[in-house]
């Protein structure tokens, strides 16, 4: 084996002691952790009114998913929900504190794609993605249609079969007014077999992509 083989295959060996790996019981206390969390997100999201109380509300569970990042600072999974709650605290703040809350959400979901960037169906490129093309460019921000692109470009790729990263991936499109591209996404995410265990973030996402494509068959 070569000197530069060596190194690489000891450093990788070296990783994998750094990542404390956990027992069943620990594993099931964490998945249940996660869909606690999971689930608190969805009920604000898609059942309260935008407005001081959802902002309200989801900053409290923000508090939650930061303690799960907190316990769980190996595991990509955690990270990534609080990096997507933390970009969603960062949509609803004023304009003085949303973009430190984008940044602490892009921190967090780096981190989860480099422990592993296939985890949660691509949570971590998807979620990653969508702040570089939400939030602005420079000077004002952080955002990179470039990386944008390529992160969601590999979501899709890494999980055909994920809700979120084929209407995030077609939204994206939409953005860049590469309508039919877009539509041919989101076309095909609806062509995505139905969440049974998540029922509500499924029908909203769903209905969010079908007034998507109204929208792109109104500019054609």
């Amino acid at each position: 084996m070569s000197s530069i083989k060596t190194v690489l295959v000891v450093g990788a060996l070296f990783l994998t002691t750094l990542v404390p790996a956990l027992r069943a019981d620990e594993i099931s206390n964490m998945n249940a952790d996660i869909v606690k969390v999971r689930s608190q997100w969805e009920t604000l999201k898609f059942t309260v009114r935008p407005g001081d109380k959802q902002t309200t509300l989801m900053n409290q569970l923000g508090q939650d998913a930061d303690q799960l990042a907190s316990k769980y600072p190996d595991h990509a999974e955690a990270l990534i929900w609080d990096g997507i709650i933390t970009s969603e605290r960062a949509s609803m703040a004023s304009t003085f504190s949303a973009l430190t809350l984008a940044k602490r959400a892009r921190d967090i979901l780096q981190k989860a794609y480099e422990l592993n960037p296939k985890a949660l169906d691509a949570g971590a490129p998807t979620s990653l993605a969508v702040l570089y093309y939400r939030v602005p460019g420079f000077p004002l921000g952080f955002g990179d249609t470039k990386k944008a692109r390529a992160l969601l470009e590999e979501a899709v790729q890494t999980a055909p079969e994920s809700l979120d990263a084929e209407y995030f991936y077609g939204d994206f499109l939409y953005e860049q007014e590469e309508y039919p591209q877009a539509q041919a996404v989101l076309q095909q995410a609806l062509k995505i077999p139905p969440n049974p265990d998540r029922p509500l973030w499924d029908h909203n996402r769903r209905l969010v992509i079908e007034q998507l494509i109204g929208k792109i068959k109104a500019k054609a």
